[in-house]
């Protein structure tokens, strides 16, 4: 037996979320067996762990779409399974898994044992800790891309503004604190005047309501955006599109306003904007490898640590509505084995 937090979705009723006493049986498949210390509560895992539809694909799993842990068995892949296996896997690897279903249609970390399949994992990059690890997640993990996508577009020496909205969410607080490192000038967008500074601790020169973002405008807008990384989605995406420079780049990672996008070609074909979409959940393991080596390298620590909050296996669904809310800055790192 071991603890895990189990979404169940039974048929007469809404989706609710309880941290049980599990079995072997709830782990599924996988030829590699994993001690689970850490794991967080992303964006995606607030909506999991609140009841809300969209995450999770089974009638019940165990969530939790990232952990670090501990490799505590290695098996032979079963027979059918899309893994290739991994001969460089060895008990005792500390190792990070985030995407590739878990938490979605595969049971995921927020659970003292995990079992996946072994091309699954990245080893735990030196330098970095466990719980490090588990405070950049899928989140860091993702504003990362984004970074790498807008590097080959726009350098820092091209100067011009990058925006980041969802500024003090988990996705927005490491892009900006990556950014800024690498020597962009950033403007964070943000509806809680309380974070300005908070905001500016991590990079940002300067701060925009999300309010002035957020309501529908014009197709073509004033140019001041050379880049963003936008997590919200919707009328947000559409008026930063609108108001990005010529030939500048936008990453959308989120949909925390909504996945409709009420605009036109006229920034694409007048503009020369690019759109490019990031998906962390099934990103081809060199990058992925490329992106975790990056953030060992680019991320200041200490700064990740100043915005992460630490919790234990049974705060976490109680944080998850607050996630949803809008509530919780930074990152909020879950201690699966307390």
């Amino acid at each position: 037996m071991f603890r895990a937090i189990v979404v169940s979705r039974p048929s007469d009723s809404a989706a609710h979320a309880d941290l049980v006493d599990a079995t072997d049986d709830a782990l599924g498949e996988g030829d590699v067996e994993i001690d689970v210390e850490y794991s967080s509560i992303n964006y995606k895992d607030g909506i999991a762990l609140t009841g809300a539809p969209g995450v999770i694909k089974a009638q019940s799993l165990i969530a939790g779409i990232d952990l670090v842990g501990t490799v505590s068995s290695v098996s032979e892949p079963v027979e059918g399974s899309p893994t290739t296996g991994s001969p460089t896997v060895k008990v005792g690897d500390r190792v990070i898994v985030n995407g590739h279903g878990i938490g979605e249609n595969h049971p995921g970390g927020l659970s003292e044992r995990a079992r996946v399949n072994s091309d699954w994992l990245v080893p735990l990059p030196a330098g970095i800790s466990a719980s490090q690890a588990a405070a950049i997640g899928t989140a860091g993990f993702t504003a990362m891309l984004s970074v790498l996508a807008i590097e080959k577009q726009l350098s820092p020496a091209d100067g011009g503004e990058v925006l980041v909205t969802g500024a003090s969410g988990g996705v927005g607080s490491i892009a900006i604190a990556l950014l800024s490192k690498l020597g962009y000038r950033v403007t964070a967008s943000t509806g809680r005047a309380a974070e300005h500074d908070y905001l500016r601790s991590l990079g940002a020169s300067d701060v925009v309501d999300r309010a002035t973002l957020s309501e529908p405008g014009k197709p073509l807008q004033t140019q001041r955006w050379a880049a963003a990384v936008d997590s919200v989605g919707s009328h947000t995406l559409a008026n930063v599109l609108a108001q990005t420079n010529y030939g500048g780049i936008v990453a959308t990672c989120g949909l925390a306003q909504g996945a409709d996008l009420p605009a036109t070609v006229m920034p694409f074909i007048l503009r020369a904007v690019t759109l490019t979409g990031i998906n962390s959940v099934y990103c081809p393991r060199p990058l992925r490898l490329e992106a975790w080596g990056r953030l060992a390298r680019d991320l200041d620590l200490g700064l990740l640590d100043s915005l992460t909050t630490s919790i234990a296996l049974d705060e976490a669904i109680g944080v998850a509505g607050r996630i949803m809310r809008g509530d919780v800055r930074g990152r909020t790192v879950v201690r699966v084995q307390d």
